[in-house]
């Protein structure tokens, strides 16, 4: 499906791109898309979570789509937490409560770092690969090499010519992720561009660029979110009912599911999608997806 046009609105420091569905008094669920994709990811997610009586929102992140900075003189800042107080900015803004959480990457974080420090504000979780919290300490220890093989493009943003080199082929860059981190998904042309175009926002590549830095220890976030950061390397466990969710053919870096079963204490289940499913679960299988968060909004 293609979205209706999409909703604005002023929300902390940004100004908040957003695809609405659903009943305005419908329970919301907020889905987080990850990098590089955008909010199409859930283009066949929505629709079936609508037809169930939720209230769907779908946030373009900072430096995606149309999300713009208030201010020139904002810090473009892509550290995780950062990313977290948005979508509380967001909910705040929209007088939402309370929200089932969904995401898979970059949201995956976000939903977990949401549930971890602002549980009063996460009714449910469902998070793909798990537990993706993480600190600058943590970014620093040395992986074996094949594990630092799959992060080869955090090396390369780490340096100048990466900034460059991603600012100059970013469309190209971006479809060669999702080829290697769903290496059974046969996507089309059409398909990649409607998300691709997403990355021409002016703010995209400072926000990308930093947030693989920030996780290397090579750049500074800023100090407003250090307390959440010192209680984020702590690793908290996630009390909120979850369900995690894994492709069965994921081609993006990730934890075996026993590695962090137990970083869930409330109500908790982990499902592996099998059909050559890979990274991006929520577009790869959308029915799986929403019938995680239907299951969840139950626990």
């Amino acid at each position: 499906m293609a979205f209706d046009a999409l909703k604005q609105i002023d929300a902390g420091v940004l100004n908040v791109g957003y695809a609405e569905s659903g009943p305005a008094d419908g329970r919301p669920v907020i889905l987080l898309h990850g990098w590089p994709y955008d909010i199409h990811s859930y283009d066949d997610v929505v629709p079936l979570l609508a037809a169930k009586g939720y209230r769907v929102i779908v946030p373009h992140l900072r430096g995606h789509g149309t999300t713009r900075f208030l201010s020139s003189e904002t810090f473009r800042n892509g550290q995780p937490s950062a990313l977290a107080v948005d979508t509380i900015a967001l909910m705040d803004a929209l007088k939402i409560e309370k929200a089932i959480i969904a995401g898979f990457d970059w949201g995956a974080r976000n939903a977990n770092i949401m549930a971890a420090l602002w549980p009063e504000r996460c009714k449910a979780t469902v998070s793909v690969s798990g537990y993706p919290i993480g600190s600058q300490a943590a970014g620093k220890t040395p992986l074996p090499p094949n594990a630092e093989l799959q992060w080869w493009y955090q090396f390369y943003f780490a340096t100048e010519r990466g900034r460059a080199g991603y600012d100059k082929y970013r469309h190209d860059f971006a479809k060669l992720i999702w080829q290697l981190a769903s290496p059974k998904w046969k996507f089309s042309d059409a398909t990649f561009d409607r998300s691709a175009a997403s990355f021409d926002n002016p703010d995209h590549v400072s926000i990308v660029i930093h947030n693989y830095r920030w996780r290397l220890g090579l750049a500074e976030g800023e100090p407003k979110h250090d307390d959440l950061e010192k209680r984020l390397a702590q690793f908290p466990v996630i009390t909120v009912p979850t369900i995690t969710l894994e492709g069965d053919a994921n081609g993006a870096p990730h934890p075996d599911p026993s590695a962090y079963a137990r970083k869930f204490s409330g109500k908790y289940a982990h499902r592996t999608i099998e059909g050559g499913v890979g990274h991006n679960l929520p577009q790869e299988a959308p029915r799986a997806f929403a019938d995680a968060v239907v299951e969840v909004d139950g626990y």
